[in-house]
């Protein structure tokens, strides 16, 4: 009995590790944009290529999250909001397993993502797995390995990974609009990651300052750093309504109102929490706009969701 309790232990230690709420997010954006482009182009989805294309994508973002908690354990242990983590609670030992944890994942990711070609088509799995490989590229290498601890614009080259789920997700149903509505969809998470981050710094700004990681939010001024979040937030408002002006080879428009009014509605709630934040900035403001960043995402993606099943 104890030793079953131990396993159970050691796997939820894991799950937690991979960071759960950060990839179910990004597995429900690939899910989304899987939905979209197969009802937009009447594409049958086999079950297999919703299995590897659903599970790769988790366990990719699962494995770029464990490999940067492997990364970041140093700074961990010392900021107060992540001491309590798996590594420098010391919970997982040595942490040479949370790597090979890390790395096991990406393998599997990667050979989930090829292997669309035999189901979807060979370019699907192709585009797919390279999308794969790109985000694990910029999450780990580019951003937790190279940017995080050294430049102001860690969050903007190194969010571009954050565009990699939606893209594999679209890929693996079909290869055709992935260049201006899979992009587009990719760009929305991409200009939502900066924002969503930046708020969450400017409420965390003396952790980050105490390790010397130089998230924009936290090493400029608090006037500075609200005029970001708005600005950024501003941008993602307005880039949110580019779905409804695409159209199709046909001509016909890929979203309808459905998907344009849910963008300007939510949207103007976000901008209503940045200005907030700008009114009154604090560390509540800040939390705020963080707590309701993600829903945001949420509801574009189920907008367009139900505006490309209504067609």
């Amino acid at each position: 009995m104890m030793q079953k309790a131990e396993s159970s232990s050691k796997i939820k230690t894991y799950y937690e590790l991979t960071k759960p709420k950060i990839w179910y997010l990004l597995v429900f954006t690939a899910f989304g944009a899987a939905i979209v482009a197969s009802k937009i182009y009447s594409v049958e989805v086999s079950p297999l290529t919703w299995a590897l294309m659903l599970f790769g994508v988790a366990a990719g973002s699962a494995s770029a999250n464990t490999l940067t908690n492997y990364h970041d354990r140093d700074i961990d242990a010392i900021m107060e909001r992540t001491k309590g983590r798996p590594i420098p609670s010391g919970r997982i030992s040595p942490p040479e397993r949370a790597r090979d944890f890390g790395l096991v994942l990406a393998g599997i990711s990667l050979a989930c993502a090829f292997a669309i070609s035999y189901t979807a088509g060979f370019w699907n799995g192709i585009w797919a797995g390279t999308f794969m490989a790109f985000g694990l590229i910029n999450n780990v290498l580019v951003y937790s390995h190279a940017l995080k601890r050294r430049s102001r614009a860690n969050i903007i080259l190194g969010g571009l990974c954050g565009g990699s789920p939606p893209m594999i997700g679209y890929a693996a149903v079909t290869l055709q609009g992935l260049w201006d509505l899979g992009l587009v969809m990719a760009g929305l998470v991409f200009i939502w990651i900066p924002m969503h981050i930046w708020a969450l710094t400017l409420h965390f700004k003396d952790d980050y300052n105490k390790v010397n990681v130089p998230m924009l939010t936290a090493v400029q001024s608090e006037k500075t750093s609200v005029r970001v979040i708005a600005i950024s937030t501003l941008v993602m408002v307005l880039f949110s309504v580019v779905p409804f002006f695409l159209s199709t080879e046909s001509g016909e428009p890929v979203m309808r109102e459905v998907y344009l009014y849910t963008a300007i509605a939510s949207g103007a709630l976000m901008l209503a929490l940045s200005f907030w934040v700008i009114a009154k900035p604090s560390e509540k403001a800040s939390w705020m706009l963080f707590k309701f960043s993600s829903p945001y995402l949420a509801v574009l993606f189920i907008a367009l969701m139900v505006d490309s099943a209504l067609r």
